[in-house]
């Protein structure tokens, strides 16, 4: 299968991207943010077309576009943290901007010959097959950087997620730590595009994060298998990619991601009435 270098300069991509993703979805999940994660891959797209029509590097309009966004979304937020009202009013505006920005690349490429369409349609459904080996290991890196920074901050992000009172009352700077972790959404959200597409992208993010809350309940081992869930989900997409084909590797990724979330939902339906009846037990005991 590492025959074919595309397939290892995938799987080098996919790693870095799913670390991070496993991660910062983890705290998106715990945080009730998953919204502002939804928003920004819709920003995702709206700044690459943006880019694209502007005639610079797809990745500046990616980066600059989901960290500027990620920290006007905590600027318009109450400590740090937009409500739903104020990320409907802003997701809506910069869906309106992605649909004026494809429809001035799209025809701007029909008058000089170009496959704006074909773009496009990479831009919402990713083409980690397709990244050269910079890109992949500018992937890696960004991925691990964050994974990092998301480690560094976990234990005070975690302490403010579960009561934000008590955690400023004892000096931990709740608001500095909201813009910093919308800033890593936003570099995350801009890096997964690349790998998975803006449509889906919120999969990545959500999915591992949400199944491993269902599979366990201490923070740590749920950040843990979140981050571990994810890259799963990478390596198993590219694997069924390379035997099945005929279908997208985001698609395969995303199927993965659901057959696992499926099965710990499963998982803890059957393990609750177990934990409801065992005091019980004990109790007639």
């Amino acid at each position: 299968m590492f025959q074919d270098s595309y397939m290892l300069t995938a799987f080098v991509a996919g790693t870095g991207i799913a670390l991070a993703c496993g991660l910062v979805g983890y705290f998106l999940v715990l945080r009730a943010q998953v919204f502002t994660g939804d928003a920004l891959s819709h920003v995702a797209f709206t700044g690459a077309l943006a880019a694209l029509a502007l005639g610079i590097d797809l990745r500046v309009g990616l980066f600059a576009g989901c960290v500027l966004v990620a920290v006007l979304f905590g600027a318009l937020g109450r400590r740090g943290r937009a409500d739903d009202v104020v990320i409907g009013n802003v997701f809506a505006w910069i869906l309106g901007l992605g649909v004026f920005f494809m429809t001035l690349y799209i025809t701007n490429q029909s008058g000089s010959g170009g496959q704006g369409g074909t773009t496009t349609v990479q831009v919402l459904f990713g083409s980690i097959l397709g990244l050269s080996s910079g890109m992949a290991l500018t992937a890696l890196a960004i991925g691990l950087a964050v994974s990092l920074a998301m480690l560094l901050i976990a234990r005070p992000l975690l302490f403010a997620t579960l009561d934000e009172a008590v955690a400023m009352a004892r000096g931990v700077p709740v608001r500095l730590l909201s813009y910093g972790f919308l800033v890593l959404i936003g570099v995350t959200a801009g890096e997964a595009s690349q790998a998975v597409g803006s449509m889906l992208l919120l999969g990545l993010l959500a999915a591992p994060a949400g199944t491993a809350l269902l599979l366990t309940d201490r923070p740590y081992a749920g950040l843990a298998l979140s981050a571990g869930l994810a890259v799963a989900d990478i390596w198993i997409g590219l694997v069924l990619t390379q035997f099945v084909p005929g279908a997208p590797t985001s698609f395969w990724i995303m199927t993965v991601a659901t057959v696992a979330y499926a099965g710990a939902i499963a998982y803890s339906r059957i393990r609750r009435p177990k934990q409801i009846a065992g005091p019980a037990e004990a109790t007639t005991v």
